[in-house]
């Protein structure tokens, strides 16, 4: 069920900045971090994302900007998935981007984020929607009225950003159908197999991409891609007519 993010608004009694000297209050205020917070999450419009979620009672969803405000961020930055949740965590620049005042809550989980990013892809190919370049529509136009423009925040990100989401998620998927292909090989292909598959079968597909870089995406496509092709040639002939496989061949 979608639920707007209002939490931000409501200034923390015991928020981090309080623990701070004026001196590092002020340097904050004036941070990159803060322009972003001001100019970009606070002007996310969350309402393009409820095509997502059911509008049927149901657990609320993650908080979109805060969601929204993260990818942007994570390709703006050129971080890896684990450097933006550690970032999250320890650096009160990155927790005043994101809307969050305090040192005790994360925002979101691993698996949320992801799944957030495989119903943006969904969305895109049955729509043909990027949910993104609407975002920086709205943002530029905010920019263009009220700042005058500024040039730190390029409209070029909403693209980066869809793009990275694309890429991401298509490692992911690639992945995943592996493990759910090698999950039904019987003991004795798995250990014959042991060498072909276990790079991918010591973490879940998510696990998978959470530290990879994005200029390492071009070769592990390259390398799914001559996976995919072994599979097929040496497991047709015991597995061609089990549903994995006719997934795997699409």
């Amino acid at each position: 069920m979608f639920k707007k993010n209002t939490a931000h608004l409501q200034e923390e009694l015991f928020g981090f900045d309080n623990y701070l000297s004026e001196t590092k209050r002020e340097k904050l205020r004036n941070s990159k971090e803060k322009a972003f917070y001001n100019i970009i999450f606070r002007n996310i419009d969350e309402k393009l994302f409820s095509v997502l979620y059911s509008d049927k009672k149901s657990h609320p969803n993650a908080p979109i900007n805060t969601m929204v405000a993260f990818l942007i961020l994570r390709s703006h930055k050129g971080l890896t998935y684990k450097e933006m949740f550690e970032q999250i965590d320890y650096d009160l620049r990155m927790r005043t981007a994101l809307g969050l005042s305090d040192l005790e809550k994360t925002p979101f989980s691993e698996p949320t984020i992801f799944d957030f990013q495989n119903r943006i892809n969904r969305y895109e190919l049955k729509t043909g929607i990027n949910l993104f370049e609407l975002v920086f529509d709205g943002l530029t136009k905010r920019q263009l009225k009220v700042l005058k423009i500024r040039t730190d925040i390029q409209r070029s990100d909403s693209f980066l950003a869809a793009s990275n989401i694309r890429d991401y998620s298509r490692v992911q998927l690639l992945v995943e159908v592996i493990l759910r292909f090698h999950r039904i090989l019987s003991d004795r292909d798995k250990k014959r197999y042991n060498e072909l598959f276990s790079r991918y079968t010591k973490k879940t597909s998510h696990k998978f991409i959470y530290d990879l870089e994005r200029s390492e995406l071009p070769k592990e496509l390259e390398k799914l891609g001559l996976i995919y092709r072994e599979i097929l040639d040496n497991f047709k002939k015991n597995y061609g007519d089990r549903e994995i496989y006719k997934i795997l061949d699409r």
